[in-house]
C-alpha cells in the first residue's frame, strides 16, 4: 500500500519546510539552465549567439522581477 501524501498546507511551517527542501537551490538552478536552453532554442538561427540568450533572459527575468514586486505591492505581500 501506497503512503498518501497530505495536501501542503501553506500555514503549517513544517509543511514549508518540507517544500524548501525538496525546491532548494538545485531546482532553481535547473529551471534556470533549462529557460537558457529554450530560450536558444527559441532564437532564429541567426540570432543564435550567447549574447542575444543573454540579452534575452535578462530582459524576461528583468520583466517577471518587475511583475512579482507589483504583485506584491498590489496584494500586500513580502513585507516585514
Amino acid at each position: 500500500m501506497a503512503m498518501r501524501e497530505e495536501p501542503l498546507d501553506p500555514r503549517d511551517p513544517k509543511g514549508m519546510k518540507r517544500m524548501r527542501a525538496f525546491f532548494g537551490p538545485q531546482q532553481v538552478d535547473l529551471q534556470i539552465r533549462q529557460a537558457i536552453q529554450c530560450c536558444w532554442m527559441a532564437l532564429p538561427p541567426k540570432q543564435q549567439r550567447v549574447e542575444e540568450v543573454e540579452k534575452e533572459i535578462r530582459r524576461i527575468v528583468d520583466r517577471a522581477l518587475q511583475d512579482l514586486r507589483e504583485d506584491a505591492d498590489s496584494f500586500g505581500l513580502g513585507r516585514s
